[in-house]
């Protein structure tokens, strides 16, 4: 009889991580829409399109019959309903809310997976607390008006869920693997996943200070001016909410000096990452894919420099917003399969 009930209970766990695993591909595919929704969303200055959260002009979707614009504008007479904006801002919010019940389902199953060996539950529920505070985030973006250390926050937060998901699929489908001691270049790739997040952190920074404009040249910055850059009131945080930080509210002296920064930043994670093609190359095991995350990484630096020739237009700035998402999961996955290719070597 025990024998039969250890049995009904493998095969219980075993179809609660099969489920796992198909939620999890389920919401790692939906984090990459959110995350390039969002990107669009700001790159088309759609942030505040829906003066409201988590509706739309007091209305669960975008205003639309002539009595919802009516409503809206008793709530929000000077606020001017764009439709073809708030749908973008719409949209990325209900997929936002699908990927919260995506992740609710996988923490449950955590729950009910607790006492199985290996099993993640702590990052299933630290996913769970972590979307709940986007979700907190989403709306201090709204209710604060785009203040840049919350629009920065969001999207740091948003990568960082986009991370954790694919550490959580790599550990469920691991999960009746031995764990091997890390290798060199093992610590490597890690270095280079943190930079690599400091870098993409630090382009929120410049965008939601609308500071890729702070430098007119594709390598000085603003040749034949004379601009005393002010490094330490670019990187000040600050907190009034009083008005709408669309546009940006800095200076150009701040504003370029955040470009110069992260042009800076740039530098780095490019020097970074052809050293670690080289140290890596050495092993014959994944360097071609860290040569793909090389070619990834030079892409994004011409994307970056036509973004500066060309004063930012939209198609270019989602192309510098997709590689710098496409870096931080190639190097996730880098990281995953360096570990693999540990173990089996």
């Amino acid at each position: 009889m025990q024998v039969i009930l250890l049995g009904a209970e493998y095969k219980k766990s075993e179809y609660m991580r099969r489920w796992a695993f198909t939620l999890v591909n389920s919401a790692i595919v939906l984090v990459l829409l959110v995350v390039l929704m969002g990107g669009w969303t700001r790159i088309n200055d759609a942030g505040l399109s829906c003066p409201d959260w988590p509706g739309c002009f007091g209305q669960i979707s975008v205003p639309n019959s002539v009595e919802q614009l009516d409503s809206a504008a008793k709530l929000y007479p000077h606020i001017i309903v764009e439709a073809h904006k708030s749908w973008l801002e719409m949209i990325h919010r209900y997929l936002a809310g699908t990927l919260s019940l995506l992740i609710l389902a996988l923490a449950v199953i955590a729950a009910i997976l607790r006492n199985t060996t290996n099993y993640p539950v702590k990052l299933s529920f630290l996913l769970l607390v972590l979307v709940g505070f986007q979700a907190a985030l989403g709306m201090w973006t709204v209710t604060l008006k785009l203040l840049p250390i919350v629009v920065t926050a969001h999207l740091f937060f948003g990568l960082l869920t986009t991370v954790l998901l694919l550490v959580l699929r790599d550990s469920i489908q691991s999960i009746d693997k031995q764990s091997r001691p890390w290798a060199r270049e093992n610590y490597a790739v890690l270095v280079g996943l943190i930079l690599l997040f400091v870098q993409v952190v630090l382009g929120g920074w410049t965008s939601s200070n609308y500071a890729g404009w702070g430098c007119s040249d594709w390598l000085a910055c603003n040749p034949g001016t004379e601009v005393s850059y002010s490094f330490s009131s670019a990187f000040s945080i600050q907190l009034d909410y009083g008005y709408s930080h669309q546009g940006g509210s800095l200076a150009l002296a701040e504003r370029g000096a955040i470009q110069i920064i992260h042009r800076i930043g740039a530098l780095a994670v490019v020097a970074y990452f052809f050293w670690l093609y080289f140290v890596i190359a050495k092993t014959q095991v994944w360097s071609q894919q860290c040569a793909v995350l090389l070619g990834l990484t030079v892409m994004q630096i011409v994307v970056g420099l036509m973004n500066i020739a060309w004063a930012i237009p939209s198609h270019l700035a989602m192309a510098h917003h997709l590689l710098a998402v496409l870096m931080l999961i190639y190097t996730t996955r880098l990281l995953s399969t360096s570990l693999t290719a540990a173990e089996d070597s």
